[in-house]
């Protein structure tokens, strides 16, 4: 047997490299992680998931302060002032604790980090720095960075055309804040600047926001961000970006082609997408080519069509989710210790965190249909739940889908302020393979906002209590 220096090496320790590294190491493989980032955790805990959520969560707190939405609990709080550098702080607080967590996490786990950025001499041999690492098993774990728009140039050190990154670092409140795609990074980042005072506008391509989601979510969020003061420009693309000085103006057009017209912004937020991080891996290495999409394709076990080269997370197909890709972190490393890994693709969910959040797992009503399934829906209303409405959080509605001949819950979507926690009940009821009885005939606490699933549930057989 070949003398190598690790049983399984992971590139990239986002959520995905560095579950699985401290999986393996669990597994009793010896093993090592390489980062080139100063700090571990990928863009989710670096600028990604945890900072926004940080924003997000100290903008809403702003909100209520500043536009008297606490007065009505008799709470007086006089002029409200925004001091933007100080929530800045406790955002970058809040990843430096989590990073460090991941390195005593490592440290606990004896899993070697090996710092810099990795590149393939053969399929056991990687080169870190001038140095050469070998393991029998090598996992790609790179994660994903934000697609570039043609003809648009970011530049987040100006902070006039900037992307997610940009985004999360401004120190100041832009005045009018253009975003550019209407899907889960641009609705969330947009809806922080707008609480904190800033005009906002998002130009999307398609009719609806929230690509992806089911039907009725998206025509809810259109509402409600409506309601909330974005402006929306649905069907309408953006064809240039020019800057000169602080200011940038952009020419849109409508998606079908028409008339073009100028908008003018101090801030314009790129949020398109992203694509995989494999370009310097030196694929061509090994012989491992990418599809269509950029991307890795593995069998069920995430290997790829290399020997002892196996891939997950954002650089193969399918959502470009952190909990995805630790799901998957965790079975390849028990793949590869001969334990048997497996995720259930069918059953991830997806959150957008703004306020009320969007949630939703399985089969949208349209999937659902498309696929020629007969189908039952039952949905409640948020404003027929008591606590959503004792909280003052009236907007949303569950929805649940069930096969009409078995009652098997097929797919779930919900928009309520807990909605990210909501959906979790759901996902796990369908990996037992639930049917909406289950759900309706399980008693929940009262009074909480998943009372809404239980309703929601109830509703499929016609039957809800409360409306």
């Amino acid at each position: 047997m070949a003398d190598y220096d690790y049983d399984v090496l992971f590139i990239g320790a986002g959520p995905g490299g560095y579950v699985g590294a401290i999986r393996a190491a669990q597994a009793g493989l010896k093993t090592a992680c390489v980062e080139g980032r100063e700090t571990l955790g990928g863009t989710c805990l670096n600028v990604g998931c945890i900072p926004s959520k940080a924003l997000l969560h100290g903008s809403e707190l702003f909100e209520e302060a500043a536009h008297g939405m606490l007065a009505k609990y008799g709470i007086k709080t006089g002029k409200v002032e925004l001091d933007l550098a100080t929530m800045q702080a406790e955002k970058a607080a809040s990843v430096k604790g989590l990073t460090g967590g991941i390195e005593y996490l490592f440290k606990k786990n004896k899993v070697d980090w090996i710092k810099g950025y990795a590149t393939f001499k053969d399929s056991s041999t990687v080169e870190v720095a001038g140095k050469t690492y070998t393991a029998r098993d090598i996992v790609i774990a790179t994660g994903s960075s934000v697609t570039p728009l043609p003809g648009v140039e970011v530049d987040n050190d100006k902070g006039v055309i900037v992307d997610s990154t940009g985004a999360l670092a401004l120190d100041r409140v832009p005045e009018h804040l253009v975003v550019i795609g209407g899907g889960v990074i641009g609705l969330e980042l947009g809806s922080v600047w707008r609480r904190l005072g800033a005009k906002v506008t998002v130009v999307e391509f398609l009719d609806q926001l929230l690509p992806g989601m089911d039907g009725d979510i998206r025509k809810e969020a259109g509402k409600i961000f409506k309601k909330q003061g974005m402006e929306l420009r649905l069907s309408t693309k953006v064809t240039g970006v020019t800057v000169k000085g602080k200011q940038a103006t952009l020419t849109v057009e409508p998606s079908a082609g028409g008339a073009a017209e100028t908008i003018e912004a101090d801030c314009v937020l790129v949020a398109i997408g992203r694509r995989p991080n494999t370009a310097g891996l030196g694929l061509e290495n090994i012989g491992l080519e990418v599809n269509a999409r950029g991307q890795i394709e593995t069998d069920h076990d995430f290997a790829t069509k290399v020997d002892g080269i196996w891939a997950i997370g954002d650089v193969i197909p399918g959502p470009m989710l952190a909990h995805k890709a630790e799901d998957e972190g965790i079975a390849v490393a028990e793949n590869i210790a001969g334990l048997t890994g497996i995720v259930n693709h069918a059953v991830i969910p997806g959150v957008v965190y703004t306020m009320p959040e969007f949630a939703g797992v399985g089969l949208t009503e349209e999937a659902a249909k498309d696929a020629g399934l007969e189908i039952k829906v039952g949905k409640f209303p948020m404003m027929a739940n008591s606590r959503a409405k004792t909280n003052g959080e009236p907007d949303g509605f569950v929805k649940v889908i069930a096969d009409a001949k078995t009652d098997k819950v097929l797919g779930a979507w919900m928009v309520a302020s807990v909605a990210g926690t909501m959906v979790a009940q759901v996902a796990q009821a369908m990996e037992f393979g639930a049917t909406s009885e289950d759900i309706a005939y399980t008693c929940h606490a009262h009074p909480t906002h998943s009372e809404a699933v239980k309703e929601a549930a109830m509703a499929v057989q016609g039957k809800p209590i409360h409306i």
